[in-house]
């Protein structure tokens, strides 16, 4: 396997394919001589022992100790992905290449080079733009079926040639959002369908526990705290059990469990149709509204009261009442007194409206003049989640955020970042300040906030906004990013301690986003990962066809305790479409145990990442 890149991703990924999947890994990193990109500098400084501790605590995780890493990784130094550098990596003997550049253009470079030097080649591209990842997977998977004589287009999915875009800000966005709202980064979006691992105590004397779809795993014996196992390394003498079997979970007494529920269809992105347009409501507001719907009423009533007073139709007197309320009517000079008090009212009245519709003119202007201006936060706002940083990630957590119609407040120094126009596109209120200065959090109503979300570049300030968040509001649940592992242990567990009401979590984007790209680069579609204490489990999309462990098998035949377990049957990719339970998903996800899996099926299934690298690796030998 080659990994190339200029970050901190790029070394994680080395070390979840070295120790996880048992893979000898070149490393491609910028030479000591390159201008570095954001945090490039301080990952290379840190590269071999972050890779060192990386590797020994997934060792740890998984059951291993640290004499089992596979030998022979090794560390190249390069400016570029040339042409040159990725022969001497050995790219055209490799079986994948993941090039994990910060650069979109440095990748799509390096994997149009790649293709042609091995079109036998697993590729996984890092990019930002989704738009550009579909076209570019397209075309290199064309690339690849060419040269290998295979049909046009056939080299997608499923194939080992298959070319993956991905972003770390995508797979990493999920979680971010998730722990915010639930206080868990244990979500998956699986084809559309927003899933759920809950953490459940165990059952007292005479309670029955909801088994939800299924029980993914058994929190560790001795764990007391099972609202704080997420980042937390004590986990007890009896470490978690992963994917157990019906007679261990009959078995377990005592211990928390972790089961799947299923939380909603997430369905598509949200429309653009609030971009340009401004809604009815938003172009006058409430007083406004108010004293014209005071100054309608005061019509009516005029009307109603000429009505009763001369007899008249009701068309008739509402015509009359309008000609007297714009003057245009002639003066009631021998009419009766009452008619006469009536029309002197409606003129009145009319006084009144001119400077309301006034007023109303200069509103409307102004609100479709401000439409493609920042928002600011509206009074009385609460309840809401405020997002810190508008940069790769925020931008991606803005829009997830959005799509479940959640009530977000920005916080954003950089004017012309690249998520302030995402921002004014959905009318997400802005503000436009350094968040370390006073004021910048009050504006942005952090007081009557429900979370907040640090997700800038720069830790200290991440560490600062949250310190300074949990000084107005001790209870406030607080999402933080921070680079380094090391800092970011000794900041979730300090601020656990002195704010023992206030549910804080820090979170490595890299960290997030590794299992994915690592799952990628072994040739399966990876949905997501939930950790469970100090392991993670994987959601993987497989063909059922080459795999002896599955094909032909009933569910429960296939099901395999540790290891992996099929959760759900995409019967879109079968074509049938019958019985899938969610719109536009093809998922079903009560599948019986004497259903037998054949060749065409694709399936759904969670997995162990030791479970997951064996279940590939024998399908390799099996087809060799």
């Amino acid at each position: 396997m080659v990994v190339c890149g200029d970050d901190g991703l790029a070394h994680r990924l080395a070390a979840e394919l070295r120790g996880v999947y048992r893979e000898q890994v070149v490393l491609v990193v910028p030479s000591a001589g390159r201008a570095p990109q954001p945090m490039t500098g301080r990952a290379r400084a840190a590269s071999a022992a972050l890779l060192d501790r990386v590797v020994t605590a997934v060792n740890r995780g998984n059951g291993g100790s640290d004499d089992t890493l596979v030998p022979g990784e090794r560390v190249m130094e390069a400016a570029e992905p040339t042409e040159a550098v990725l022969a001497d990596a050995g790219v055209e003997r490799a079986a994948a290449l993941a090039l994990v550049y910060d650069d979109d253009e440095t990748n799509i470079r390096a994997a149009l080079t790649a293709r042609r030097l091995n079109p036998r080649l697993r590729l996984v591209l890092r990019l930002y733009n989704r738009r550009l990842g579909q076209h570019i997977e397209e075309l290199l998977d064309q690339a690849a079926a060419l040269a290998g004589g295979a049909t046009p287009g056939r080299a997608g999915h499923g194939h080992d040639n298959a070319t993956t875009v991905l972003s770390d800000a995508d797979t990493a966005a999920p979680a971010l959002v998730a722990t915010a709202l639930v206080g868990t980064s244990k979500v998956v979006d699986a084809e559309g369908l927003l899933l759920r691992a809950v953490e459940r105590r165990p059952p007292g004397p005479g309670e029955v526990a909801d088994p939800g779809l299924c029980t993914l795993a058994l929190l560790s014996a001795t764990s007391n705290d099972p609202a704080g196992a997420e980042g937390s390394e004590d986990s007890g003498d009896q470490g978690p059990q992963l994917l157990p079997g019906a007679e261990a979970v009959a078995a377990a007494t005592g211990r928390g469990t972790v089961v799947l529920e299923q939380l909603s269809y997430s369905g598509p992105p949200l429309p653009s149709r609030r971009g340009t347009v401004p809604p009815f409501a938003s172009l006058f507001s409430a007083r406004l509204r108010w004293s014209l719907a005071g100054l309608v009423a005061a019509v009516v009533a005029l009307a109603v009261a000429l009505i009763l007073v001369t007899d008249d139709h009701p068309l008739h007197a509402i015509y009359v009442t309008l000609l007297d309320l714009f003057a245009i009517n002639e003066p009631a000079l021998d009419a009766p007194t009452g008619q006469q008090v009536l029309q002197l009212l409606s003129g009145l009245v009319g006084l009144l409206l001119l400077p309301v519709l006034l007023a109303a003119v200069l509103e409307a202007l102004g609100t479709f003049r401000t439409a493609s201006a920042l928002r600011k936060p509206p009074r009385g706002l609460g309840g809401h989640v405020v997002l810190l940083g508008l940069g790769k990630i925020g931008t991606r957590v803005l829009t997830r955020l959005r799509e479940l119609d959640i009530p977000v407040v920005c916080v954003e120094a950089d004017p012309e970042a690249r998520g302030v126009a995402v921002a004014r596109r959905l009318r997400v209120p802005v503000v436009v300040g350094d968040v370390t200065q006073e004021g910048v959090l009050e504006s942005a109503k952090i007081h009557r906030a429900d979370a907040l979300l640090a997700l800038t570049s720069i830790d200290t300030t991440n560490l600062e906004s949250v310190l300074y968040a949990r000084s107005v509001r001790p209870d406030l649940r607080a999402v933080l990013r921070l680079y380094d592992d090391d800092f970011a242990k000794a900041v979730y567990r300090t601020l656990r301690m002195a704010h023992p009401t206030g549910l804080t979590r820090s979170r490595s984007v890299s960290h997030l986003a590794a299992p994915a790209f690592a799952g990628a680069m072994m040739g399966r579609q990876i949905l997501g990962a939930i950790p469970v204490e100090r392991r993670v489990l994987l959601f993987a999309a497989v063909v059922v066809n080459g795999h002896p462990q599955l094909e032909g098998r009933t569910v429960a035949e296939a099901f395999r305790p540790g290891a992996w377990r099929v959760l759900a049957l995409d019967t879109a990719a079968r074509g049938d479409g019958a019985g899938a339970d969610a719109p536009g998903s093809g998922l079903v996800w009560d599948l019986p145990a004497t259903y037998v899996l054949r060749a065409g099926d694709r399936v759904v299934l969670a997995a162990t990442r030791r479970g997951l690298a064996e279940l590939l690796g024998r399908r390799t030998r099996s087809t060799a």
